[in-house]
């Protein structure tokens, strides 16, 4: 058996604008939640800043999990552009999810937010992101967002 390791890349964190609420539709609830220009992207591999015109498009399932499909993009500090699709599932006790959408802080630990991003970089120093797989923990804050990626190895 070979057990896999995780090597961490990142931290991004953003601010976002304010969910627009698609409403129900035939399998949940949809809404997009818009993520704002000028977030960031530390890490002892990757450094830059999250670019705007971006956002989440949100399901929420009649079970009450949130399905998290975003794209958006990093500037890295060197001017590479980096495309990011990072879907995944948020999901916790009812309490705590009602928390989180009247915009009330809630510790991370007390619900479940994972997501698996998937990198399109250029040829160069960052095509190592197109030959890996990568997973994220992150947090939702009342009109921000932070997100940790780290590497499968």
């Amino acid at each position: 058996m070979i057990k896999p390791e995780l090597e961490f890349v990142y931290e991004a964190g953003g601010e976002l604008e304010a969910p627009r609420e698609i409403g129900p539709v035939y399998d949940g609830a949809r809404r997009i939640i818009a993520i704002k220009s000028g977030g960031y992207v530390k890490g002892p591999k990757i450094s830059g800043q999250l670019m705007g015109n971006s956002a989440d498009w949100q399901l929420t399932r009649p079970d009450g999990v949130t399905v998290a499909d975003a794209i958006y993009a990093i500037e890295t500090d060197d001017g590479a552009l980096i495309q990011i699709r990072n879907k995944g599932l948020r999901h916790g006790p009812a309490e705590v999810m009602d928390r989180l959408r009247r915009g009330e802080d809630v510790d991370p630990s007390e619900y479940y937010f994972r997501t698996v991003p998937e990198f399109i970089a250029p040829d160069g120093p960052y095509d190592w992101l197109n030959k890996s797989i990568f997973v994220c923990a992150g947090a939702r804050y009342a009109s921000s967002i932070k997100l940790w990626v780290w590497r499968v190895m």
